[in-house]
């Protein structure tokens, strides 16, 4: 942190209400327990009620609350979380790189289309026929295969990858690692028994407002677009097959794995290792639990999980149940016994 601010300026810029001094100057941010007089914190759930009381922070953040202690200061929102958010990235000037304009170790074809105020790290390559929108930028190593299209203000980090022919809408952020556009899984067999490659001709489409995580792998459809819908977020290590259509503002988490041609919804989220066959459909407002696999279409929104997933009330009514297995073969074995007693006498 290399900034400060009164209280009055954060509840300005966050549009809080402020209960306190407005002059307190707050310089960083930290948690409830070990936060000082100069820093922000939050409190977005109440069952740390108590260490809010014991905080010596600056200023809390917290949703309204009849009995709030009087010798604290507060930015009272409806979002406390987003509001701590909001004063770190204020506060906070780390984020920023010392690279400015174009690199002169960036790699650049001339038939690359780059606006003025694109920002091109070190040894970036950009291939022909790109397309490059205002304020993006280009982290270091960062490869852009011919004829790809980005829209304005995306942020690629690091050894990201955009392979030929995808495209990237605007605010899109790809995280180290991420590789969009890399080949289906296609492959047929011969009659000598061995694999040949399918070229996959497709492309990628990210829609506005779409972050990849690290390390994660879109592959590009066969013959058409494998599309991530607006505002959604892929978390790191995710693999997305070729031909996969997601809705707007899914949540996919680490490890999961969405096979080839299968569509989701609207705010669909996928919990961590959870998967999703091929040529499957998910309708929106679909939730599925960690390690949940999707094996045929869910037409109904709602929570879901196991392997194949049931709705969720079956779920932990079955894990009830196998809790209980020893039991109930005790209980069998007994009543076994009793039933041969019977019929014997």
């Amino acid at each position: 942190m290399s900034k400060s601010a009164t209280l009055q300026e954060l509840a300005k810029l966050t549009g809080s209400t402020l209960k306190g001094n407005p002059q307190a100057m707050i310089c960083a941010v930290d948690g409830l327990e070990t936060a000082g007089a100069k820093d922000a914190s939050f409190l977005a759930n109440m069952r740390y009620i108590e260490a809010m009381k014991a905080s010596k922070a600056g200023v809390i953040c917290i949703a309204d609350h009849p009995n709030l202690p009087s010798d604290k200061n507060f930015l009272i929102s409806d979002d406390p979380s987003r509001t701590f958010q909001q004063i770190a990235e204020h506060l906070s000037s780390a984020s920023k790189s010392g690279f400015a304009g174009i690199h002169p170790s960036a790699c650049i074809h001339p038939d690359a289309q780059v606006s003025d105020d694109v920002t091109i790290g070190p040894f970036a390559v950009i291939d022909s026929g790109a397309v490059i929108g205002p304020h993006t930028t280009i982290c270091a190593h960062v490869a852009i295969g011919a004829n790809v299209k980005i829209g304005e203000h995306c942020l690629l980090h690091p050894h990201s990858t955009v392979r030929e022919g995808c495209i990237l809408g605007n605010r899109v952020i790809l995280q180290p690692g991420a590789v969009i556009g890399s080949c289906g899984y296609g492959y047929v067999m011969d009659n000598q028994g061995q694999h040949q490659k399918l070229d996959q001709i497709g492309n990628v489409i990210l829609e506005d407002d779409v972050e990849i995580g690290a390390n994660a792998a879109i592959d590009r459809a066969r013959f058409k677009s494998t599309r991530i819908g607006r505002g959604t977020k892929i978390d790191n290590l995710v693999q997305i097959g070729h031909n996969v259509e997601l809705g707007e503002h899914n949540l996919i988490i680490s490890q999961s794995g969405i096979a080839g041609s299968a569509k989701t919804g609207k705010h669909v989220f996928m919990g961590g290792q959870a998967g999703i066959v091929g040529h499957v459909a998910i309708t929106d407002n679909v939730q599925i639990a960690t390690r949940g696999g999707v094996s045929k279409d869910i037409t109904e929104s709602g929570i879901y999980g196991g392997g194949p997933v049931m709705p969720m009330k079956e779920f932990n009514k079955m894990q009830v149940h196998q809790r209980k297995l020893d039991e109930y073969a005790r209980r069998i074995k007994t009543l076994e016994k009793q039933l041969n007693e019977i019929l014997s006498s």
